[in-house]
């Protein structure tokens, strides 16, 4: 796959098909914050879950068994908290 595929493909899954099976990111990465927030007693924000969404990515894609769906999904991640930063200046 390209880079210019894995953006296309990453663009399809947050634009279109996990929106429409969860939700926008904006929402879904507010109530995650929240219930990690609570769980570690700390403020974490929907950048942050971007951003940690990422290094589960990176994580997985560490261990020997690297998928390019990893890929694909960190520069979904990176879209959304890249869109969510721009809203926030």
């Amino acid at each position: 796959m390209t880079r210019s595929e894995i953006l296309s493909r990453a663009a399809e899954l947050t634009c279109k098909e996990r929106e429409a099976e969860y939700g926008s990111p904006e929402n879904s990465f507010k109530l995650i914050a929240k219930f990690w927030t609570e769980y570690l007693a700390w403020e974490i924000d929907a950048q942050d879950v971007a951003a940690m969404m990422i290094l589960l990515k990176v994580a997985r894609q560490i261990t020997g068994n690297g998928k390019l769906d990893n890929w694909v999904d960190i520069a979904g991640y990176a879209a959304c908290g890249g869109e969510m930063e721009e809203e926030m200046e």
